[in-house]
């Protein structure tokens, strides 16, 4: 299979570009109905994420009781897998 590509005699492709003129870039702004929907939009999704009731002061301190005994659990767990390794 025979292929052949001609190009314009006087141009070359590495120089295309350099006659060509500025492009011009056209900025677009957002209207004000579209930020204010932008707006609700953004809105109404953090108030619909929001908590539906308040978490309690001794809630929120058995959790962190909670979190420092795992804390300790795990701690323990590491220590007494080192002992118990085998030695070599």
């Amino acid at each position: 299979m025979t292929n052949s590509l001609t190009t314009r005699p006087g141009r070359t492709v590495h120089h295309e570009h350099l006659n060509q003129p500025e492009h011009v870039v056209v900025v677009r702004r957002v209207g004000l109905l579209d930020r204010a929907a932008l707006h609700l939009g953004v809105a109404l999704v953090t108030w619909s994420r929001r908590p539906l009731e308040l978490e309690t002061r001794e809630r929120r301190a058995n959790r962190a009781e909670q979190h420092l005994a795992r804390l300790a659990r795990e701690r323990e767990a590491e220590r007494l897998r080192y002992l118990c390794a085998a030695q070599r």
